[in-house]
């Protein structure tokens, strides 16, 4: 089966713009979903903060009951709480209405299994084909099942956070923090777990509704949180995406610390707190090449590479049998004691508590990272097929060199490397080239537009 056989479901669940898409879809797409789980199955249902939710929510609970549901309704919620507890309490399923990072008027619906970990392609091509095919299943209204509200999803999952965290050391230690929650659900857990740990936290975009800066935590629209973090003498900063997944850190000074270095950072420290877990870190093709190959794979930590897609990280890590982190470049990354996904929450409080064992600074503890020259692009595409067509094409242009086919093409050349992958959420071709000489890294970078440039005049003619 090759995942890109699907042609709704992309890196992370479905999305789309909530005015342009057909009103009926969301329906469509909720009953093919539960259509595709037994009759009775018990799915717990959350959001995040998005206006346009408002108008998708309740027609997606809607058709799950329609089809056969019993629906638990966590109502407003960050991703990684629903799914901890989705695994924790038995549920067969769950769905999160969530577009994660994508603008504001984007919307989208994610299916998570009973293991807390989100549909691999498999159970999405099903869930496809149902839809496609019309096969929903209708039950008797005598069998539809009430909607339960479950008032005590948030309550559950902060305390499945707070255990893992030495909340004495903290108290000890009177961090300052501040959390920028992008004006979503995460605004529900982060700094009420800081709190509660005994951490000094200020919050900023707190308020749920519409965002005042971008949900995509980027150096861009995190420049409020920074100018806050150097005017109160924080310890650090932190800010979440859209569903509260992501954890990407601003330091003492104010300076955006990147999604890799962060994961460096975190994955050290576990390696010293858990010596029980294999040393292996598994990460998306996306990651820098040259941070991995430095301070894990010389370091006798062994890097497995994955798709795109939180949900490849984390059921590649419960295939393997566990290891040290899972993680991103964009923020998110899984503390696997805790549960196999990417958590915003869990990692605010585990930068915590590593901040206050340690006798460094978050930038201390970041400069020590050499860090490679990387530059990043993105171009717009038609869509999935222009994206494969103009990969084939890099492809071929650098065949002499290592490559790796896992999602895009990366490849392997004398003192850079380059990742070039259509996008799985948005009509984008993803460019990244890294280096540690930065001149090379531009270059390099300008011979591959104009390779994409190339190719797409050719589909034109």
């Amino acid at each position: 089966m090759n995942v890109s056989d699907r042609k709704l479901f992309g890196t992370d669940g479905v999305r789309w713009i909530v005015d342009r898409g057909d009103p009926e879809f969301p329906l469509r797409l909720a009953m093919a979903i539960a259509s595709s789980f037994p009759v009775g199955a018990r799915a717990l249902v959350g959001r995040d903060g998005r206006i346009g939710n408002n108008a998708i929510y309740h027609i997606v609970i809607g058709g799950l009951v329609a089809a056969g549901t019993k629906v638990y309704d966590a109502d407003y919620i960050p991703t990684p709480a629903l799914q901890y507890c989705v695994k924790e309490l038995g549920f067969d399923y769950g769905v999160i209405v969530t577009a994660s990072h994508n603008p504001p008027e984007w919307v989208g619906v994610k299916v998570v299994l009973s293991d807390g970990i989100e549909a691999p392609p498999n159970i999405e091509l099903e869930i496809e084909s149902i839809l496609f095919e019309s096969r929903f299943r209708r039950i008797s209204w005598v069998e539809l099942k009430p909607i339960e509200r479950f008032e005590s999803a948030i309550d559950y999952y902060v305390k499945g956070v707070k255990k893992h965290i030495d909340s004495e050391k903290l108290k000890k230690k009177g961090l300052k923090v501040v959390v920028d929650c992008a004006n979503s659900v995460s605004a529900l857990t982060t700094p009420r777990v800081l709190k509660e740990l005994g951490i000094k936290t200020l919050t900023i975009n707190a308020e749920l509704g519409m965002p005042y800066r971008s949900y995509e935590p980027t150096p861009d629209s995190l420049k409020e949180l920074m100018q806050v973090v150097r005017a109160v003498g924080a310890d650090f900063g932190v800010a979440h995406d859209g569903d509260g997944d992501r954890a990407v850190f601003i330091d003492e000074t104010g300076n955006f610390i990147y999604g890799d270095i962060s994961a460096i950072i975190l994955t050290q420290y576990i390696a010293q707190k858990h010596p029980e877990l294999p040393r292996r870190v598994v990460t998306a093709i996306s990651t820098s090449h040259l941070l991995a190959e430095r301070y894990f794979i010389d370091r006798g930590i062994e890097v497995v590479w994955t798709r795109v897609g939180f949900l490849n990280i984390a059921r590649k890590i419960a295939e393997l049998g566990g290891a040290l982190s899972g993680f991103e470049d964009n923020g998110g990354f899984a503390y696997v004691i805790h549960q196999l996904v990417r958590d915003g929450t869990m990692t605010a409080a585990l930068m915590a508590e590593l901040i206050a064992e340690n006798s460094k600074t978050l930038s201390q503890l970041a400069n020590e990272i050499q860090k490679p020259h990387i530059v990043r692009t993105k171009v717009p595409i038609t869509g999935r097929e222009e994206g494969r067509i103009i990969v084939e094409k890099v492809r071929k242009h650098y065949q002499g060199y290592k490559t790796f086919d896992i999602d895009g093409v990366k490849v392997l050349m004398p003192d850079v490397v380059f990742l070039v992958r259509p996008s799985g959420t948005e009509p984008l071709l993803r460019i990244t080239v890294e280096s540690w000489n930065q001149s090379q890294a531009e270059a390099l970078l300008s011979e591959l537009l104009k390779l994409v440039e190339e190719a797409r005049e050719g589909l034109s003619k």
